[in-house]
């Protein structure tokens, strides 16, 4: 049976196995995330969540202070998980239930398909992660437009200058999410046993010495069976005299999602740091070395790129480097003066009939839906609220950031003076 996309029906268990209310939580429930009861992300300042998709605003511990065992057992996690049960909204998981509204499909969803054959967990509550997300530091060497210190530590001069020299001296350019920089590995070692899935991010990947370990670890024990997932701004692809791509090609089960906004000098302001040849350069290595890897792009959708995207994906499908569905829309909420729907009426339009001529291209090619969706969705997130009154933070940011990196955004992105 082909892969469906924007089914709730879970992979790895068929519904029959299941009970009535199993059934009803995993693909009826507007609430429940089998998350809470498999996972949790921390970040590299040491904050802990239910999973990346949740709001900073509401932490279930910390990392630095609390062990994750303890964090697991934690009143905040019991709260979030009882509230989902009970059908109650909690405010950690808004991002999930915007995206819904607009019709993508939410990580929420993705959670209870890919992960739903744990729903026997709800009775006990075992602590075994089976899903890993830990963001080990910061380090990257990139500063994203819509990034931060927090995961880049290439953000350090610039947040500082933004900030002020009280922020410096309280701040280093450098996270770890646990008490010693070892801690959240050692921590990690007991649930090899239990992992299914990993889920790589940072910060930059990449560049990180504890994703290598991880790999290697899982080498030595025999674990090719363990699923990774990348989110990679697809800069580097080596550490040191180790290729990522010689232990992609040892595993089955990858895929990739490179965090490419656009193409070309867009890419490289969007994306401060980016060389855009190597980004081709990387990926044409990738095609020859490990063509079995599911390599999508997972562009954040922002303000600054929604013109431009259709345009960036279709000349890599024109060039040979993805297929038409492996496009993943990742729609920015946060920084608010971002979004998409800043935009004014009359740029909304312009966008909208970009996006509907390129869906009539990419329709029929879309097997999975995937990249549809994500476009038909982009369109209703932009079209469903106004946030115009955040022009005026747009650009306030954007020309601070411009004096810093001696760059200017019209020069780059010129479809934007519709907004000044």
């Amino acid at each position: 049976m082909a892969y469906n996309y924007n089914s709730t029906e879970p992979v790895k268990v068929s519904l029959d196995q299941l009970t009535d209310r199993e059934r009803y939580l995993l693909t009826e429930s507007k609430t429940f995330c089998i998350y809470p009861w498999i996972h949790l992300h921390a970040y590299p300042t040491g904050e802990a969540y239910p999973c990346c998709h949740a709001e900073m605003q509401y932490p279930v511990g910390n990392c630095k202070i609390n062990t994750l065992a303890e964090i697991w057992q934690g009143d905040a996690m019991q709260l979030l998980r009882n509230d989902m049960l009970a059908e109650q909204r909690n405010p950690a998981c808004a991002r999930c239930y915007e995206q819904e509204a607009a019709g993508f499909f939410s990580g929420r969803r993705s959670a209870n398909k890919h992960h739903g054959h744990h729903i026997d967990k709800l009775v006990d509550n075992p602590f075994e992660m089976t899903y890993w997300d830990i963001r080990f530091s910061n380090l990257c060497n990139l500063s994203c437009r819509s990034c931060g210190h927090i995961f880049s530590s290439s953000w350090y001069q610039d947040q500082a200058a933004l900030a002020g020299t009280e922020w410096r001296i309280n701040n280093e350019p450098l996270n770890f999410a646990g008490r010693t920089q070892t801690d959240i590995w050692e921590q990690l070692l007991p649930h090899f046993d239990h992992v299914e899935q990993i889920y790589f991010a940072g910060g930059e990947p990449l560049m990180m010495d504890e994703h290598y370990r991880i790999l290697d670890e899982l080498e030595r024990r025999g674990r090719f069976d363990v699923r990774l997932i990348y989110n990679t701004n697809f800069t580097q692809t080596r550490l040191k005299d180790r290729s990522v791509f010689d232990y992609w090609s040892r595993f089955p089960s990858v895929a990739v999602g490179a965090s490419l906004d656009a193409m070309g000098p867009r890419a490289e302001y969007i994306r401060h740091g980016t060389r855009w040849q190597r980004v081709l350069e990387n990926r044409r290595q990738m095609i020859e070395v490990c063509p079995h890897v599911d390599f999508y792009i997972s562009p954040t959708l922002s303000i600054m790129n929604a013109w431009h995207l259709p345009d960036f994906h279709r000349a890599w499908v024109d060039q040979g480097l993805l297929r038409p569905q492996d496009l993943n829309v990742n729609i920015l909420q946060d920084p608010a003066h971002y979004r998409i729907d800043i935009a004014t009426a009359e740029f909304k339009q312009e966008i909208l009939q970009r996006y509907q001529q390129h869906l009539t291209w990419l329709e029929p090619l879309d097997p999975l839906n995937r990249a549809t969706v994500g476009f038909r969705s982009a369109i209703e997130f932009m079209m469903g609220t106004d946030n115009t009154h955040l022009i005026e933070t747009f650009w306030r940011r954007t020309h601070q950031l411009d004096s810093l990196r001696d760059e200017k955004i019209l020069e780059v992105l010129p479809e934007l003076a519709v907004l000044a």
